[in-house]
């Protein structure tokens, strides 16, 4: 290294020159910021200066600096450099954070899985509990899960037409004609080991996640993984925190187990840390960081760091729905909460269905190691295990490069579809807002002047074959303020078809 004077000693920073240089230099320095060596205020050194002290290329640096920049854990002074942020948690000031997970979960009663799922082969609940949830499920109203061919603007699916069938079905047909039948009778119910193995190698250089295959469970999507969830680990009566507007199928999975939810407001940077910090102590919060559903926000570091500190001191379950984090606009993925946890606390949620298509039903679950064992098990009572083919030719479509490939493809595919969205856009009708930034995921969220308006836009786009959301369904029953808004998918559908689209409702909304 060459004699330079810096603000750390870059001594430490080890880079295998035989991977990505900026992603291990970007997780390297992250880390140090997470343990402390690095704290708030520290100045960082220049670009040119790094990268001539470990000898690497100050694009490389700069890559690194841009995703720590994008997470919040760098910030740039204007015509002083680059510092360290300060990093504040609820209650106090940062503490020194880990990336590992623990091991060491009390798994009692009273911290760890539900009384009602302690008989893994006889999960009940109350008839009480039963009661209430039946009446619950009565009562909201969920926003409507489409069927049929996609038409714009549908919410929740991706470009499923560039999806390689093909290849696919040359995959599927390989494993069928000469099966292992070794793979054929009764499976592990968390999964098939190599489908595990591939996704964790994954989350942890795509995610950040410091993760192995005996920490997954294969699950029939996301749904399923959320429900596990609330089996396990909610007794009838818990409180449940959940993001407010949000997805209201996982309210569903809570409340069907007999759980009381509370609703979090949601603003610029997310769940609002300092809300739920005044309500009374939940047993979980379900969240979706990355790209909140439905408004579109992204959780802030400092709010993810007041989150995971939040569950620390209550001794609460953090669900992490990362139901679309592969589509970032700019710079990587941003890192999950599972990714910064220390305490084992939060549970992180995948699926396949927003890179392939939701009918795959395939997900998964990332536990605390002491959680798997309970969770494959209950698992194994319910669906025995997941089905085969489909798993063994997702880690055959991993392990030959197409999942890597196939997500690049769709990432450019959402962006070029969101930018016609945003630039064909009809301007100046009545009580809609501005079209907001949009920074990641596959959906977007426009403010409207009130609910009667936002009902009569649904209505005219549905009169010319349009397909829109209302932001008011997505709010919890007696909500005090439902705020009113369009929802809009953009990647459902190529670009010529959003044009169309957008053409039929210029014409119905200012006629």
């Amino acid at each position: 290294m060459q004699a330079l004077s810096l603000p750390f000693d870059p001594a430490g920073l080890v880079l295998d020159r035989r991977r990505g240089l900026s992603r291990q230099l970007y997780q390297a320095l992250r880390q140090r910021v997470l343990e402390g060596q690095l704290g708030g205020g520290t100045r960082m050194p220049a670009s040119r200066d790094l990268a001539a002290a470990l000898g690497i290329s100050r694009n490389t640096v700069m890559r690194a600096y841009d995703q720590l920049y994008a997470e919040g854990f760098i910030e740039g002074r204007v015509g002083d450099g680059t510092y360290v942020a300060q990093l504040a948690h609820i209650g106090g000031p940062a503490k020194k954070l880990s990336t590992k997970l623990s091991t060491g979960l009390s798994l009692g009663l009273s911290t760890g899985l539900s009384t009602i799922s302690s008989e893994i082969t006889g999960v009940t609940s109350s008839k009480k509990a039963e009661t209430r949830a039946l009446e619950n499920l009565e009562t909201h109203h969920l926003p409507p899960f489409r069927q049929g061919a996609p038409r714009a603007f549908r919410v929740g699916l991706p470009a499923m037409d560039l999806f390689p069938f093909e290849v696919w079905a040359k995959l599927y047909g390989a494993f069928w004609r000469n099966p292992d039948l070794a793979r054929l009778g009764y499976g592990d119910p968390a999964g098939e080991p190599k489908l595990r193995q591939l996704i964790a190698a994954y989350l942890r250089s795509s995610r950040g996640m410091n993760c192995t295959a005996e920490q997954i469970v294969i699950t029939s999507g996301a749904q399923e993984a959320i429900g596990l969830c609330a089996q396990l680990l909610l007794d009838a009566g818990d409180r449940v925190a959940i993001e407010n507007p949000g997805y209201r199928a996982a309210a569903h999975a809570f409340t069907n187990a007999g759980a009381t939810l509370c609703g979090v407001p949601v603003d610029n940077d997310g769940l609002d840390c300092a809300a739920l910090a005044q309500m009374a102590p939940c047993r979980m919060v379900y969240t979706t960081p990355a790209h909140q559903y439905p408004t579109g926000v992204t959780l802030s570091l400092a709010r993810r760091l007041a989150l995971l500190a939040w569950a620390e001191q209550h001794q609460s379950w953090i669900i992490e729905d990362d139901y679309d984090s592969e589509y970032r606009y700019s710079g990587a993925p941003l890192a999950p909460l599972a990714a910064l946890d220390r305490q084992g606390r939060v549970l992180y949620v995948g699926t396949f269905g927003k890179v392939a298509f939701p009918a795959l039903r395939l997900g998964y679950l990332v536990l605390p190691a002491a959680l798997v064992e309970p969770f494959a098990r209950r698992r194994s009572v319910s669906v025995r295990h997941s089905e085969i083919g489909t798993q063994a030719v997702m880690a055959e479509f991993i392990a030959k490069g197409h999942f890597q490939r196939h997500i690049r493809r769709m990432r450019r595919a959402a962006l070029s579809r969101r930018d016609t969205l945003l630039k064909h856009w009809p301007v100046g009708i009545a009580g809609i807002g501005p079209m907001p930034e949009v920074a990641a995921g596959l959906h977007l969220s426009v403010p409207v002047e009130s609910l009667a308006r936002e009902q009569q836009l649904i209505r005219l786009a549905e009169q010319v074959d349009v397909e829109i959301n209302g932001l008011s369904s997505y709010w919890l029953p007696a909500s005090p303020e439902p705020h009113a808004g369009l929802v809009l998918g953009f990647a459902a559908v190529d670009s010529s078809a959003i044009v169309a689209a957008l053409a039929r409702l210029r014409e119905v909304w200012r006629s």
